[in-house]
């Protein structure tokens, strides 16, 4: 329902003992982050104050949940597929740089990153989940594990991890909490999009780097529990420099994603 997760900042402690939240220094920080936390903390506010004037609380319905819009230049799911859960992913793009050749752009080496249970979010309120994704770059992945392996700056709790089983193969584990037993998905890339000119302006990361691309991935052999595919969209920073002159052979740059 709808309370247990746009409510959750302002009431978990009914619940059980708060999350050591870190604290947010304003004043060393660049605008756009803090113009993307004031947006996700606005609007955590107006649909609270929405809420309070439902007669029935929003369904949490996967099933009428839509692709985003500037998704139409990915494939569509395939027949007969119907979605299965929905996080939002902070972690890392990893790269690699040769030395000998500064002038060249730097290689991808996969990406490792938490996964939080936002299914709900989306369902009832997509705007405030893409806010969400925004603003959860501002916060590094080692706050979420200190605030009880929880989202920082919400309370969704971890979903799944992802990371590379090698070179071509994405692994979404769907089957590390308790909660979520979907199975896992080793996976490969189907088709990539850059981000919708709309989003890349507002979903630029720490240093200011554009987002990196939506994806359509496919299931490779061993995935379980009957997943098919992933979908990764509403992507906040994680592009690398244009070439390596001055990076080190090995390097990481933070990303957000649905």
């Amino acid at each position: 329902m709808l309370p247990s997760l746009l409510f959750a900042s302002a009431l978990v402690a009914s619940t059980r003992a708060a999350p050591a939240y870190p604290k947010f220094d304003a004043a060393s920080s660049a605008p756009d982050d803090i113009r993307a936390l004031s947006d996700y903390f606005n609007l955590l506010a107006s649909k609270v104050h929405d809420s309070r004037i439902l007669d029935v609380a929003p369904v949490c319905d996967l099933s009428q949940v839509p692709q985003p819009a500037g998704a139409a230049d990915l494939p569509s799911p395939s027949a007969g597929l119907s979605l299965r859960h929905i996080a939002i992913g902070r972690g890392t793009q990893n790269y690699t740089c040769d030395g000998a050749t500064p002038d060249a752009a730097p290689q991808a080496a996969g990406a490792v990153a938490m996964l939080f249970n936002a299914s709900c979010l989306v369902a009832t309120s997509a705007d405030l989940a893409a806010a969400l994704t925004r603003a959860a770059l501002r916060f590094d992945v080692a706050q979420s594990r200190a605030a009880g392996e929880r989202l920082v700056p919400s309370d969704l709790p971890l979903s799944g991890l992802h990371f590379f089983a090698d070179a071509t193969t994405a692994l979404f584990k769907l089957d590390v909490s308790p909660a979520v037993q979907l199975g896992e998905l080793p996976c490969g890339k189907n088709a990539s999009v850059p981000a919708p000119p709309a989003d890349a302006a507002a979903s630029r990361g720490l240093q200011g780097e554009p987002p990196v691309p939506w994806l359509k991935l496919t299931a490779k052999p061993g995935a379980t529990g009957g997943l098919q595919e992933v979908f990764r969209f509403q992507t906040v920073g994680g592009s690398p420099p244009a070439t390596c002159r001055g990076m080190p052979e090995e390097f990481q740059v933070d990303y957000a994603a649905q």
